[in-house]
């Protein structure tokens, strides 16, 4: 391990005013909302959709790193260049999703472990090779008022530090993904609970694994409401409790934390992290974004699958990217998207 490597790549994804564009869903969720938009689900209408998002103008100004699924790490660009090459080229660090999914937690019903260790080593050593500087892995917790379980904490908190384990061993930054999902109906205060939880039995993990905190990056899910929730808290309070669950449970060795967006729409996810960065202070992380659905949902529902829309729908995704780097510098206003 080369911790100089990883501190570097960690710096060059959490560049001041830029986040991480996760454009890694697999071919089938890919797929999915294709056909929800009348897309024809081919390898080839992916191709042009991936290319649109990573060709766009400037894109670099506000994207320090891009999660890309095995498909695209592998694959070119419509005009022929490596999907790698076409990041580098606009200073975007390449990254990898590396696990295969959340499946059923034994003796757990409702709950969740993600899997993906066995064999991890070596198809690391290969994204390496490819290009590939950091990775990621996602782990979910499901709130109830019994769940999650010690059992899902302490599974999920466990694969996740032998991950950033194994990628720190081939200088791979681990993205760390604990989500807890915004799916039920519970309160803040019960958010709050179990994202501190999550959050602690995480690190302590990491420091069994003896993952070094400088080469890794946190994507964790805001403390917020519930989608089900009667009475869903607003923009400030959700900005206040999120920084006070990270101030207790992030060690300020960690080079910066990159929200998941987990369901938000594209302009509470920007609202949310603006505010955390205008009222946060002198924070000992940088505070930015990964957003997936919340930078390209927009994009793709404007191309729709036509050539005609890729130049239309490039503006539409840089706008995303825009106003979320903005957010990163706690820089941004709602009337920025009026003006656009």
């Amino acid at each position: 391990m080369n911790i100089d490597t990883l501190e570097k790549t960690a710096q060059a994804m959490l560049a001041p005013g830029r986040g991480i564009l996760a454009m890694d869903e697999s071919s089938p969720t890919c797929n999915k909302r294709f056909e929800a938009l009348g897309i024809p689900a081919t390898i080839e209408m992916r191709r042009e959709y991936r290319t649109m998002l990573v060709s766009s103008s400037g894109l670099g100004d506000h994207i320090g790193g891009a999660i890309l699924f095995d498909e695209t790490l592998r694959d070119n660009t419509t005009d022929g260049r490596p999907f790698v090459q076409a990041l580098q080229e606009q200073g975007i660090v390449p990254g990898i999703k590396v696990d295969t999914g959340a499946k059923d937690l034994a003796l757990h019903p409702g709950e969740k472990v993600t899997e993906g260790l066995d064999g991890l080593g070596p198809r690391l050593a290969e994204y390496a090779e490819l290009g590939a500087r950091f990775a990621k892995w996602r782990a979910v917790y499901t709130v109830t008022d019994t769940l999650p379980s010690q059992a899902c904490y302490t599974a999920n908190a466990h694969a996740l530090a032998r991950y950033a384990a194994l990628c720190q061993e081939h200088d791979i930054v681990p993205i760390v993904e604990p989500e807890v999902l915004m799916d039920g109906d519970h309160d803040l205060t019960r958010s709050f609970e179990v994202t501190q939880h999550a959050q602690q039995t995480v690190f302590a993990a990491l420091a069994d694994q003896a993952v070094d905190l400088r080469g890794i990056v946190l994507k964790p899910s805001m403390v917020i409401s519930g989608a089900g929730a009667a009475d869903r808290a607003g923009i400030k309070e959700v900005a206040q409790q999120t920084l006070r669950c990270l101030l207790s449970t992030v060690p300020a060795a960690v080079p910066g934390i990159a929200f998941l967006s987990g369901g938000q729409s594209d302009e509470e996810a920007t609202q949310h992290l603006n505010t955390m960065n205008e009222i946060g202070g002198s924070l000992p992380w940088a505070v930015t974004f990964s957003y997936g659905r919340a930078l390209q949902a927009a994009a793709m529902k404007r191309w729709a699958g036509h050539s005609d829309n890729v130049e239309s729908a490039r503006q539409v995704a840089f706008h995303r990217a825009q106003m979320n780097g903005a957010a990163a510098l706690g820089q941004y206003s709602s009337e920025m998207e009026k003006a656009a």
